[in-house]
């Protein structure tokens, strides 16, 4: 029987079989928990809308997907860059048992300024992301009391995938 479902997000101008998200499915599989990483290249690909795709589709896609989710047990959303901008905004509105957040962007053009339920959050951030200040993300955290793992990295986070991977088990076995 599964502890419960994730729902990975990939970040723009990536995909779901992204190092990453990968990375973080292989833990839930090992700690009991059901995963799917959503394909959201297409409404990525959708660049009239905005240079980053079109983000509320993006987002009502995962809203619609984790609220059917939601109703059949415990769930966890996790994400990359714009992945995890949506996962935060989606457990605004469906109830979700916790967020695990890799260089989550605090503002995002038009849309709302990063926003979460208040549930276990784990942040994984980088100090040389060159695209999401630090700083922004340290305060953010901090205001939700998250936990945030600083490390010596670029937005992509290649060197710190297993590290990302560690705290997202350590997430896990916490709920």
């Amino acid at each position: 029987m599964s502890r419960g479902h994730c729902i990975l997000s990939h970040g723009f101008e990536s995909g779901p079989d992204a190092t990453k998200v990968t990375a973080l499915a292989e833990v839930a599989e090992r700690l009991g928990w059901t995963h799917e990483r959503p394909d959201y290249t297409d409404l990525d690909a959708r660049r009239e809308i905005s240079p980053v795709g079109d983000v509320p589709a993006r987002l009502q896609r995962l809203v619609q997907r984790a609220g059917e989710m939601a109703a059949r047990g415990p769930l966890v959303l996790g994400g990359s860059s714009l992945g995890a901008y949506i996962s935060a905004i989606t457990s605004l509105q469906v109830p979700v048992k916790g967020l695990f957040l890799m260089v989550p962007p605090t503002t995002m053009g038009p849309m709302p300024a990063l926003d979460a339920a208040a549930v276990p959050i784990s942040v994984v951030h980088a100090w040389h992301d060159e695209i999401i200040p630090a700083e922004e993300v340290i305060r953010w955290a901090g205001q939700r009391s998250a936990r945030l793992l600083m490390v010596n990295d670029s937005h992509r986070l290649m060197r710190n995938v297993e590290a990302s991977a560690q705290a997202f088990e350590t997430l896990l076995r916490s709920l």
